[in-house]
C-alpha cells in the first residue's frame, strides 16, 4: 500500500523526488496521467495495465468512453526514476495541475497522487468535511 502524505520542491528542470519509501515501489517504472480533479496520479505499470483492462470492459455509451479514454490514455506518460529517486514530470501535467516549484504527494493505496499545494489544501479540507458522510453511506454493504 502507499500511504501518506509529503511535500517536496520541483526543481527548475520539473524533476520531482518520490518519497524513498515509495521509491522501491516505482523502481521499475511508473505512468503518469491526469487525475480528475486536476492533480497527477502515478501507477506502477502492472497497476495502468489494470486499469486499462477495466475500462477497456466498461459497458457504457461509446462517446463516454472515447472521452474518458482520451483523458486517461492521452495524457500519459510512462517515465523511470532517475538515480536520485526523482521523476521529470511533463510539462502538460504540470501545466494541468498547475505543480511550479512544490507539490503534494499523497499516497493513494495502489497509486500516488501529486497536488499543486494550495489545491490539495482545498482538496484536503473538503474531504474532511464529507469523509463522516461518506462513512455512513459505507456502513451496511460489506
Amino acid at each position: 500500500m502507499l500511504l501518506g502524505e509529503y511535500e517536496y520542491k520541483v526543481d527548475s528542470k520539473g524533476r520531482l523526488p518520490l518519497p524513498p519509501k515509495f521509491r522501491q515501489e516505482f523502481a521499475n517504472g511508473l505512468v503518469l496521467t491526469r487525475g480528475p480533479e486536476q492533480y497527477i496520479v502515478a501507477y506502477k505499470p502492472e497497476e495502468f495495465k489494470k486499469l486499462a483492462d477495466t475500462l477497456t470492459n466498461q459497458t457504457v455509451a461509446k462517446s463516454k468512453m472515447r472521452k474518458l479514454s482520451r483523458f486517461t490514455f492521452g495524457g500519459a506518460f510512462e517515465l523511470q526514476l532517475d538515480g536520485q529517486g526523482r521523476i521529470a514530470l511533463p510539462h502538460s501535467l504540470r501545466s494541468y495541475a498547475q505543480i511550479e516549484d512544490a507539490a503534494i504527494i499523497v499516497g493513494a493505496n495502489k497509486c500516488i497522487e501529486i497536488w499543486n499545494p494550495e489545491l490539495w489544501n482545498q482538496e484536503s479540507i473538503e474531504v474532511t468535511e464529507q469523509a463522516w458522510q461518506i462513512i455512513e453511506s459505507l456502513e451496511g454493504q460489506q
